[in-house]
């Protein structure tokens, strides 16, 4: 399902680029050639989640006793740096034009192109983002808000574009292009704190972290005495949980195992692929 959807996403990408060259051309606009480069982007970020997806659905090998999901979060970076980029590249191009309005020709049919990418890409950011929240996949995740941003960059182009067109304000083209790109900046800035915090082991959520003490909390009252030394991390579709379970000195082996297997089992529901890893000790090690 995964490599599926990158695969749709690069097609996509790849599509609209074309379509908004073409706008380019017919417009000479420098605020439809910005949306065009922040698509250039798509492009090369749809090639990095395919070949990010394809890496972390292998199995885990003796290398990699853990899997390889966290190549997931090398793509993510590397898209919100590429969004980054973008919103740079996108300035780059404004600025000049904002000093030296110039009028804008042929702007009905470019437009209209346009807004047939824009509705393209709001379809698939759309069918990304959830997928991407349904897999646990970053990569997908990732993509999906990327394409979310060439969709705003798109509608924020075709406002001022439409506005210069209807005032005769040619300014306002490169205007909107510039206070597109301040936006599309802060997204790929927040991409990157989320990647960069997966390949840092960074531990689950608050929500994810209160499902998972619930369930602790309903087993002490079950045989085991104490809960401590909780660590959580998560990598790509994965979360690990590993912690000390101290339980009665006079409870035999096979009765831990069987507890045990209970809060596994429990844990697992709560949150959906956590890997659970618990060590077993007597009371004598309790630290409440």
């Amino acid at each position: 399902m995964g490599r599926r959807l990158a695969t749709l996403s690069l097609l996509v990408a790849l599509l609209v680029l074309g379509l908004k060259l073409l706008a380019y051309r017919l417009t000479g606009s420098v605020a439809l050639l910005s949306d065009a480069l922040e698509s250039t982007v798509n492009v090369a970020a749809a090639l990095l989640a395919l070949t990010a997806l394809r890496i972390a659905e292998k199995p885990p090998d003796q290398n990699h006793p853990f899997g390889h999901t966290k190549a997931e979060y090398f793509s993510a970076v590397a898209e919100g740096v590429l969004v980054v980029l973008a919103a740079l590249l996108i300035a780059k191009e404004a600025l000049p034009r904002l000093l030296q309005p110039l009028p804008l020709e042929g702007l009905g049919p470019g437009m209209g192109l346009n807004l047939l990418a824009t509705g393209l890409n709001a379809l698939l950011a759309l069918l990304l983002i959830g997928k991407g929240k349904a897999l646990r996949s970053p990569a997908l995740t990732a993509d999906g808000y990327h394409v979310l941003s060439d969709v705003f960059t798109s509608l924020g182009v075709l406002l001022g574009v439409g506005l210069a067109w209807a005032t005769g304000r040619w300014w306002l083209d490169p205007l909107l292009a510039l206070l597109v790109a301040g936006h599309i900046l802060l997204i790929g800035l927040r991409l990157v704190r989320q990647s960069v915090g997966g390949l840092m082991d960074e531990g689950l959520g608050p929500e994810e972290l209160s499902r998972i003490q619930e369930v602790l909390k309903a087993h002490l009252a079950q045989g085991a005495l104490e809960v401590h030394d909780l660590k959580t991390r998560r990598a790509g579709p994965k979360a690990f949980l590993e912690f000390h379970l101290v339980v009665p000195g006079r409870m035999s082996v096979e009765e831990a195992h069987r507890l045990c297997d209970r809060l596994e089992e429990e844990l697992k529901k709560a949150v959906p692929g956590l890997s659970v890893t618990v060590h077993v000790e007597p009371e004598s090690e309790r630290q409440g």
